[in-house]
């Protein structure tokens, strides 16, 4: 094997373990090498189940391997950093997990409060209900002084 082909191989395992990341939502700080590790496996597991059962249907097996890379990101999520997978509490900053605590260092040295990431549900609601209001505006469906006295009532909630 040359160098090329394992640097391929090793990027290949980092785009997909950085999609399946980015596919579930809230923040894993987590290594490089795990990026990778938790790729390759996706890639390994989707390729051999995908080939046994479809004949090496490149389509199945780009999805399984995706899926079980997102599968893998997951379980990580649930069973290492104990976090729920979706929801409010997927959106906070993880406590533990590998590299977390040298992620939480950097973050405050920057002056970031990790734990003050978690989005505030209220906040959330307020600013949707905001856009609705807008977009209800852009429509003609609110007029100018609707669209104020409606602002009006959903800051005083």
């Amino acid at each position: 094997m040359s160098l090329g082909f394992i640097l391929a191989i090793l990027i290949s395992g980092f785009i997909t373990g950085g999609l399946a990341r980015f596919a579930i939502p809230g923040p894993d700080p987590m290594p490089i090498w795990l990026t990778i590790a938790i790729g390759l496996t996706g890639s390994i597991v989707g390729a051999g189940v995908g080939n046994a059962i479809s004949h090496d249907n490149g389509y199945l097996v780009s999805f399984l391997s995706f899926g079980i890379a997102m599968a893998l990101v997951a379980s990580y999520r649930r069973f290492i950093q104990k976090r729920p997978i979706w929801g409010p509490g997927a959106l906070a900053f993880p406590e533990r997990g590998l590299g977390v605590e040298q992620q939480r260092e950097r973050l405050q040295k920057l002056g970031i409060d990790p734990n003050a990431l978690r989005p505030i549900p209220k906040k959330l609601e307020h600013a949707r209900l905001e856009a609705l209001l807008q977009e209800l505006h852009r429509a003609g469906v609110l007029s100018d002084e609707e669209l104020a006295a409606k602002r009006a009532a959903l800051d005083e909630r």
